[in-house]
């Protein structure tokens, strides 16, 4: 039966493994646990496995002094690919292995592992069941990642607190941000941030570029912001496009311009932030700005980006968290209006604000909120 250690304590732990595979999104949550792991374990060897779309985003994360891939995803040469994670695994000889994917393909190899013959002594997941030897009492699939994360981790003695994502980001990303910034005049307090896609496959978690034009303009003209910027993927530029067109010469469109990391430092100077349910509001995240993200068929409990700066909206709906690819109505995002965000918005400013002086007591209002 699976069973709690206090781990950190343990000295013969020297070599660790974190596994995180998913999605974008749950990667990002998860460097939250990343900083708690490397936190817990000062002057220990900690290696990150995730997939290869992400492996560029730790490549000189300090926290970690080895980062590989496999494309264990892949349906094409999968077993190839298994076949190679465990050659690699055994051949590292961990004494930790921090499971935070905990799906029936990491189970799978942590099993397989086992049989081949090579033991890891502490193994640990989110669910107790076989293959590991640490992990918290089951828990409700509902229940947003992080909270079964910081549960598995609770369950090996690591304090679990980091409250927003971590991410460490190059010079050189930082750099290209602040040419963007300088090349646009992205004056620091003066701007606000959209994510206004998502995914093509996942088209009904878009709010729409009509709604993302009015709230523009409603910055524009009630909270004096001299500029918009709009950020997101290739895949993304139509959208984008749309609320250009419905704007002026004030809003900045660097969708398709930026990588992944360059919207941190983007972010960082910006007043406000306005999201879909996307990967890259995980990311923005990783700031302290106040953020609405505007849910329709997704469950904000379980996708809101991590932070009590973030407030997640949805529509009071029968139909709200239907997870559905196609919808005749698609009612759920005309009923979050303009004017809802931008009240939503304002709270947040003034949550922020006595939070600085040191009273942080205003509510964020709204129904349907789900704040940090």
């Amino acid at each position: 039966m699976p069973y709690c250690v206090d781990l950190p304590a343990d000295p013969a732990i020297r070599r660790i493994l974190v596994m995180k595979w998913s999605a974008m999104g749950d990667v990002i949550i998860a460097t939250a646990l990343f900083e708690d792991i490397a936190r817990a374990f000062p002057g220990r060897e900690i290696h990150l496995n995730t997939l290869p779309p992400w492996k560029h985003l730790f490549q000189d994360d300090p926290r970690f002094q080895q980062v590989f891939s496999f494309d264990l995803r892949g349906r094409e040469h999968s077993y190839r690919e298994m076949w190679r994670w465990l050659r690699h695994v055994r051949h590292m000889q961990y004494d930790l292995v921090i499971d935070l994917q905990t799906t029936d393909r990491s189970r799978l190899l942590l099993g397989l592992l086992g049989l081949s013959g090579q033991r890891i002594p502490y193994r640990l997941g989110n669910h107790p069941i076989l293959p590991y030897n640490i992990a918290p009492p089951r828990l409700k699939q509902s229940t947003h990642a992080i909270d079964r994360m910081r549960a598995a981790l609770r369950a090996g003695g690591i304090v679990a607190r980091t409250p927003r994502p971590v991410l460490h980001i190059p010079e050189r990303n930082r750099e290209r941000a602040h040419k963007l910034q300088q090349t646009h005049d992205l004056r620091t307090g003066d701007y606000a941030v959209f994510f206004p896609g998502c995914q093509a496959a996942g088209h009904l978690k878009r709010w729409g570029a009509s709604r993302y034009a009015a709230l523009a303009q409603r910055l524009r003209d009630t909270e004096g912001l001299s500029k918009v910027v709009l950020i997101g993927a290739k895949d993304e530029m139509e959208e984008c496009q749309r609320i250009e067109r419905d704007c002026s010469l004030w809003l900045v469109n660097l969708c398709g311009q930026t990588e992944i990391l360059d919207i941190v430092p983007l972010c960082e100077p910006a007043r406000l932030l306005v999201a879909n349910d996307t990967g890259t509001a995980h990311v923005a995240a990783a700031t302290d700005r106040p953020m609405v993200v505007i849910c329709g068929p997704t469950d904000p409990h379980r996708v809101k980006p991590l932070g009590d700066n973030v407030v997640a909206l949805q529509a009071d709906l029968p139909c709200i968290n239907c997870y559905q690819k196609d919808c005749a109505h698609h009612s759920c995002m005309p009923a979050i209006t303009p004017d809802r965000v931008m009240a939503t918005l304002r709270a947040l400013q003034t949550f922020e604000r006595d939070r600085r002086e040191g009273s942080a007591s205003t509510a964020v209002a709204g129904s349907g909120s789900v704040p940090g």
